[in-house]
C-alpha cells in the first residue's frame, strides 16, 4: 500500500498577503505605477542626497538653461534651469516631498473622521444619520476646488492649512462609503451573532463591523492621494497654497507660467512630473481594487 505523498498546504490555502500580493501583480499598469511611486517615495525620502543641489541654491550665470539634451544645455544641469538659475531636477526631488506629505497627511485627516462620521451614520440611520448625511450633501454640492480656495482664503495660504482643506473637501466621500458599507453588514449573519453574545456598540462598530468595510475604504484612499496631489498643486499655482520659495510642484508651474513660450521645459516638467504621479497613483488604485474585491478577484 503507497503513502501518499504530503500536500504543501500552503499551495492549497495561501496566505492573504500572498494571495492579495498575486491578484495585485496580475494588473500589470499597478505595477508600473507602484515601480514609479517607489522612485518618487525613495526620492522623497533621501531628497538631500539624491538632488544633485540645494533647491533653493541659485546660479545667476545659468538663467533658464536648457535641459542637458537640448542644444544649449549643460550636463550639470540634467532637467535645465528655471528663471533664478535653480536646479530644476533638485527642486523637482525636493517638491516630491511636500506633494507625498500634503497627499497623505489630508488622507489621514479626512479618513479617520469619515470613518467614524460613517459608522454613526450607519449604526443611526433615524437619529443622527440624516443630520450627518445632509451636512455631507450640501458640502458635496459644492465644487471641490472652489470649496477648497474658500477654506484656504479664510485660514490663509500655507502648508498647514492647504492640508486642512483638502482633508474638508475629501471628506464627504469617506462618509459616504462608510455609510454605504455598513448599512450592508448591518444585516448579516456574524452581526448578530455578535449582538446576541452582548458585543457593546464601540465593539460591534471597531471590532465586528468596520474590518469588513475597509476594502472599499483603501481604494479610496489611494484615488484620494491622488486627488489630494492636484488640489495642492491647484492652489500652489492660483497662490494660496505653499509660498514661494519652497519648492513645490503647483508652485513651480505658478512661478513659471511667464515663461512657457521661452523655456518650455520650466514648465512641462513640473507638469509632467504631476500627471505621472497621479497616472501611477490611479493605477494602483486599480490594481487595489482588482485584489481587495472578491467578485473581481473569482472572475479572474
Amino acid at each position: 500500500m503507497t503513502t501518499p505523498l504530503p500536500v504543501d498546504q500552503s499551495l492549497l490555502y495561501p496566505s492573504p498577503l500572498k494571495e492579495f500580493w498575486r491578484a495585485f501583480s496580475h494588473n500589470k499598469g499597478a505595477l508600473a505605477g507602484l515601480l514609479f511611486m517607489l522612485v518618487i517615495v525613495f526620492c522623497a525620502l533621501f531628497a538631500p542626497w539624491v538632488a544633485p543641489y540645494s533647491p533653493s541654491e541659485q546660479f545667476r550665470d545659468f538663467l533658464l538653461t536648457p535641459p542637458a539634451w537640448l542644444e544649449g544645455g549643460q550636463g550639470r544641469f540634467l532637467l535645465g534651469t528655471d528663471e533664478l538659475g535653480r536646479d530644476l531636477l533638485s527642486r523637482l526631488i525636493h517638491g516630491s516631498r511636500l506633494s507625498l506629505i500634503i497627499g497623505l497627511s489630508s488622507v489621514v485627516m479626512s479618513l479617520i473622521p469619515g470613518i467614524v462620521l460613517g459608522l454613526v451614520a450607519g449604526f443611526f440611520p433615524r437619529l443622527i444619520g440624516p443630520a450627518i448625511m445632509r451636512l455631507m450633501d450640501i458640502m458635496l454640492a459644492l465644487p471641490s476646488l472652489l470649496l477648497a480656495v474658500a477654506i484656504v482664503a479664510i485660514l490663509g495660504p500655507g502648508l498647514i492649512n492647504t492640508v486642512i482643506a483638502i482633508a474638508v473637501v475629501s471628506l464627504p466621500s469617506y462618509v459616504r462609503l462608510t455609510r454605504a458599507a455598513v448599512i450592508g453588514e448591518l444585516n448579516r449573519d456574524y452581526v448578530t451573532a455578535a449582538r446576541l453574545a452582548g458585543a457593546g456598540l464601540p465593539r460591534l462598530m471597531f471590532i465586528t463591523v468596520l474590518p469588513n468595510c475597509m476594502a472599499p475604504l483603501i481604494v479610496q484612499a489611494t484615488l484620494s492621494f491622488s486627488s489630494a496631489i492636484l488640489d495642492a498643486a491647484a492652489l500652489g499655482f492660483l497662490g494660496l497654497g505653499v509660498q514661494p520659495p519652497t519648492p513645490e510642484w503647483g508652485t513651480m508651474l505658478a512661478s513659471a507660467r511667464d515663461y512657457i513660450e521661452r523655456a518650455w521645459w520650466v514648465v512641462s516638467l513640473p507638469g509632467l512630473t504631476i500627471l505621472l504621479s497621479v497616472v501611477a497613483i490611479n493605477l494602483m488604485g486599480d490594481g487595489l481594487r482588482d485584489a481587495l474585491d472578491p467578485k473581481l478577484k473569482n472572475a479572474a
